[in-house]
């Protein structure tokens, strides 16, 4: 099961790196580079830092396939119809919600230190989006403005594992954390909610200071 929710994780990372690309303007060679970009990138940040080789993906033939036709099948969608509103911001809601419950999982099997495992999960989850904002021209990307993004990564990955010292299933386990991070996420999108900018923070300092 984890292993086809991945493949569901990076697909949803592909989709939203062909989106990004559209909306940047990006040729078709844009958009393929952003899909694998944004769906391989954080897995490959976890691995390194565990000391895994080879890299996860330079033997799944399965999970290249999938990246590539997700990211071929939404070209296709968006030559024929409107790019629909937020769709940008849901489809990689569910890719972060995915992705990292399985750095969790992953991190877990190496038997790295709790706090480790949420970086990792965090991590995981998180890189994508960064180096496909990047590669687009977005500055500062998603994760480092006010969005509730990798705080919603982190409320998953501190579930996950929770979940797994209580003794429950990885499936159960699973869909709970992934559950929690799409909800988060999608929550913060519609309802438009914000973490306070550091700015903001120290304007109210200072106006504190000088009443």
């Amino acid at each position: 099961m984890l292993h086809v929710l991945y493949l569901v994780g990076v697909a949803s990372f592909a989709a939203s790196g062909v989106l990004a690309a559209h909306r940047a303007n990006m040729d078709p060679f844009g958009g393929i580079v952003l899909a694998f970009a944004a769906s391989i990138s954080g897995g490959t940040l976890r691995d390194l830092i565990l000391g895994r080789h080879p890299l996860y993906w330079t033997h799944d033939w399965v999970l290249l396939t999938v990246i590539s036709c997700a990211a071929v099948g939404t070209m296709l969608y968006l030559r024929r119809w409107e790019l629909p509103h937020r769709s940008l911001m849901t489809v990689d809601a569910l890719g972060l919600a995915v992705v990292t419950v399985i750095g969790a999982r992953a991190a877990i099997d190496a038997g790295v230190t709790p706090f480790a495992v949420i970086i990792l999960a965090v991590l995981t989850g998180v890189t994508g989006e960064v180096v496909r904002d990047v590669l687009c021209g977005e500055f500062p990307p998603l994760l480092l403005r006010e969005e509730v993004y990798a705080t919603a990564a982190c409320a998953g990955a501190a579930g996950y594992l929770l979940l797994h010292w209580a003794g429950a299933s990885d499936t159960l386990g699973t869909v709970v954390a992934a559950s929690l991070v799409f909800t988060l996420r999608l929550a913060a999108i519609h309802r438009e909610l914000h973490l306070p900018r550091l700015a903001d923070s120290a304007g109210r300092a200072a106006e504190r200071r000088g009443r």
